[in-house]
């Protein structure tokens, strides 16, 4: 075993609440540890090693890269940068992009391009409809911007301008819109609030509401873009297109890389407004140029939505075995496992004496999100991973 733990706790700010695992390498959809014990990754980095681990071709890519050119600064051209924003807008209906680093930074220049379009189109209408049990990231502009109290109180006060309501719920919206309204920021799919999927209908009446209001659409598909819910994009599976929208996670396969996109009306940024030092980097962006073209010419798609169908008859074959189990919810390879008690947590521990990673999104919801290229049999042994820990769990 690793003395890594006891020497982070020495130097490292606890921000996070670590398992006591010390992952050392991976390889497609397993990982092993510091004792050679390997674990089939239902986690991904959180929705983002979504070509698997140690992918050759990215790998290679990324090395290519980093022998030619790691970054310049942005007041300079970079082919690899100009060729993931064709690509990008190309397979989007969107028109234009911003890189940044991660997904927060994306939403922040989506609340940050709202604002100022309020300013020259709405005579400064400045907040933003959110919704409860939604996440946006951490820094205070997008932690403010999230429906999730435990995040943002700890910081007050927020930035003012967000107004939360609850999700699915199409009247709570048209009740908080007024006059300083400018946009609704949603996540097609709430990740981090559960994996909380809306009805058929919500993304339509929102969109048909923005039109009717003069208000722009934000769509947050930091977890839920890039493949992860079985089309590039969730909006496409919804019959509407976003203002603005935000990707990052599964864009560089695990590369720090995030992307605002915008329809030309939405996308008002000029020189001066907004700036990014690493943002967009030729290694960031020739990684997303990569795993972008695996999505559309490599089978992968069709690959998520194969193992989507797989995974979830295989999961809800243990809400008919295991009474612990209530149900399944999710699209694409991203799934929750609904519980009758609040032992997520204790499921993700037995996970790792049974060989597998996963994430309690919250205390009765166990969350999966495996990279997008696990195959059959992975997903096979991932399940048995998972049921000999509701076993475990269930038999204390």
């Amino acid at each position: 075993m690793s003395d890594i733990p006891a020497r982070e706790a020495k130097v490292y700010m606890q921000a996070a609440r670590r398992l006591p695992v010390t992952i050392v390498r991976g390889q497609g959809t397993y990982v092993w540890d510091d004792t050679g014990k390997d674990y089939l990754d239902f986690v991904a980095g959180i929705a983002v090693v979504s070509l698997g681990h140690a992918n050759p071709g990215l790998a290679e890519t990324i090395a290519r890269q980093a022998h030619t050119l790691i970054t310049v600064s942005n007041i300079f051209y970079t082919e690899p940068q100009t060729e993931l924003a064709e690509l990008l807008t190309e397979h989007s209906a969107l028109d234009r992009v911003f890189f940044a680093n991660s997904g927060a930074e994306a939403n922040e220049g989506a609340i940050k391009l709202a604002r100022k379009w309020g300013n020259m189109h709405k005579n400064g209408a400045f907040e933003i409809i959110s919704a409860n049990n939604s996440f946006h990231g951490r820094t205070m502009a997008t932690v403010s911007a999230t429906g999730t109290p435990r995040y943002r109180e700890p910081f007050g006060p927020q930035l003012p301008g967000f107004i939360f309501v609850d999700f699915d719920n199409i009247d709570a919206i048209k009740a908080a819109t007024n006059d300083r309204t400018v946009a609704i920021l949603l996540e097609p799919v709430q990740g981090e609030g559960g994996i909380n999927v809306p009805g058929s209908d919500y993304l339509r009446q929102v969109r048909a509401w923005c039109d009717e209001q003069h208000l722009l659409l934000i769509l947050d598909e930091v977890q839920t873009g890039m493949g992860r819910t079985g089309s590039l994009w969730a909006y496409e599976q919804m019959g509407i297109e976003p203002d603005i929208m935000t990707s990052a996670k599964g864009l560089g396969g695990g590369v720090p890389i995030g992307a605002v996109l915008a329809k030309e009306h939405a996308a008002v940024f000029e020189p001066g407004d907004h700036g990014n030092t690493f943002g967009g980097n030729p290694l960031a962006t020739a990684a997303g140029t990569y795993v972008l073209r695996q999505l559309l010419e490599g089978g992968v798609l069709d690959n998520v939505r194969a193992r989507s169908e797989q995974l979830r008859q295989r999961l809800e074959g243990l809400v008919d075995r295991h009474e612990l189990v209530r149900g399944v919810r999710g699209r694409g390879l991203l799934l929750g496992l609904e519980l009758h008690k609040e032992v997520a947590g204790d499921v993700v521990l037995a996970g790792l004496r049974s060989g597998i990673l996963l994430n309690a999104v919250r205390p009765d919801v166990v969350r999966m999100m495996p990279p997008l290229t696990i195959t059959e049999d992975d997903v096979d042994r991932g399940v048995e991973r998972l049921e000999a820990a509701i076993r475990e769990v269930a038999a204390k």
